[in-house]
C-alpha cells in the first residue's frame, strides 16, 4: 500500500513522516510540502526504513498531485493554521485552505484512493458543558476564521460522501516535539515561554475554561488506526487526549519550571464559555486516546533547557 502525506513538514506531518514506519503495510510513502515555512529542517536525517519520497507541490494548483500513480491513502495536512492570527488574513487563508482540499478531493476520486481529513474541535463555540459530533449545526460557532474554513471544509466531503471514503478527524490542540514543531498552540507557546523566562500570555476569560487537547503521539494513533483497520466511515470524530483547563496547564509546566510570569491579555478569539469536548464516538469504535500531555510538556521545555 502506498500513502501520500500533504503539508508533511509541518508539526504534525513531520511527526508522522518521522513514525511512518509503524504503519503496517504501508510500503512507499510519498511526502509532498510547499515549503512556504522554509522548514527544511523538518526533512533532515530522515529514517531510511520511512521509504519517503519528497516532491516540492503547492496544492493550490489544481494539477499539482498529476505525478502521483499508485496511491491508497491520502492523509492530508497542508493548510494555514494559527487560529488567532488568522483575523488578519482570512480571505489568504479560506482561498488556500478551500483551494489545497479541492485538489486532495479531486485527485482521491480519480485515483480511488481513501482520504484522512483534519479539523478542529475550535468549530465548537458557545455550547452546554459537553459538546459532541451529533450536535445541531445551529450550535457550531467557530471563534476564528480558521474554524470557520474548517467547518466549510467538512461541508465539502459531506458532498462527496456516495463517491470519496473518507473520515474527518476534529483534533483537540496539538501539543508535543517533532521536528516541525510550532509554538502558535496554547501549549506549546507556553512552554516557549516559560522556558525563555516571558511571560505567559492568557486571554482574561479562559484561566479557568476547558478546552480539548491531543498529543502528537494520539495524533499518530488515528492515522495508524485509521490505515491498519480500514476505518473509512465517512464521519466526523472527536480526537482529543483530554480536557484540561488553563490553570491546569499552568500547573503542569510549573512541574518542570518553576518560576513563570503571567499576564492576562484580550484576544479577539475569547468567549465566556467552558466545554468538554466528547471522545465517545471514537472510543466506541475501539480508539482509546490518553496520551500523558504532561509528558509532551516535559519534551518541550527540555528542547530548551539550556537557555
Amino acid at each position: 500500500m502506498n500513502l501520500l502525506i500533504t503539508g508533511c513538514c509541518g508539526h504534525i506531518g513531520s511527526y508522522l513522516v518521522d513514525n511512518v514506519h509503524k504503519i503496517k503495510n504501508i510500503k512507499k510513502t510519498f511526502i509532498v510540502d510547499n515549503l512556504e515555512s522554509n522548514t527544511f529542517y523538518s526533512l533532515f536525517n530522515s529514517k531510511k526504513k520511512n521509504n519517503l519520497n519528497f516532491v516540492i507541490k503547492d496544492l493550490k494548483d489544481p494539477n499539482s498531485l498529476k505525478g502521483f500513480k499508485k496511491i491508497d491513502y491520502v492523509i492530508h495536512l497542508a493548510s494555514m493554521t494559527n487560529a488567532e492570527k488568522s483575523f488578519g488574513k482570512k480571505s489568504r487563508m479560506y482561498e488556500n485552505n478551500i483551494s489545497c482540499l479541492k485538489t486532495v478531493i479531486n485527485f482521491c476520486k480519480k485515483k480511488k484512493a481513501k482520504l484522512i481529513h483534519i479539523s478542529s474541535t475550535s468549530v465548537y463555540g458557545k455550547q452546554a458543558k459537553v459538546v459532541d459530533e451529533n450536535c445541531e449545526e445551529k450550535y457550531l460557532k467557530p471563534q476564528s476564521p480558521y474554524a470557520d474554513i474548517k467547518l466549510i471544509e467538512e461541508k465539502m466531503l459531506k458532498k462527496e460522501n456516495k463517491i470519496l471514503q473518507y473520515n474527518t478527524f476534529r483534533f483537540g490542540t496539538i501539543a508535543g516535539v517533532s521536528k516541525g514543531i510550532r509554538f502558535h498552540t496554547a501549549v506549546n507557546k507556553f512552554c516557549f515561554n516559560a522556558a525563555t523566562n516571558e511571560e505567559i500570555n492568557i486571554y482574561k476569560t479562559a484561566l479557568n475554561q476547558y478546552r480539548p487537547y491531543l498529543s502528537l503521539r494520539d495524533a499518530f494513533k488515528v492515522f495508524k488506526f485509521s490505515i491498519e483497520k480500514n476505518f473509512f466511515k465517512n464521519d466526523i470524530y472527536n480526537a482529543l487526549s483530554g480536557n484540561f483547563t488553563v490553570n491546569q496547564i499552568i500547573g503542569k509546566i510549573k512541574k518542570y519550571k518553576k518560576k513563570i510570569k503571567v499576564k492576562f491579555v484580550s484576544s479577539a478569539i475569547m468567549n465566556q464559555l467552558s466545554y468538554h469536548v466528547s471522545q465517545k464516538k471514537l472510543n466506541d469504535e475501539g480508539l482509546i486516546l490518553n496520551s500523558n500531555i504532561e509528558k509532551d510538556i516535559k519534551e518541550t521545555i527540555k528542547l530548551l533547557k539550556n537557555i
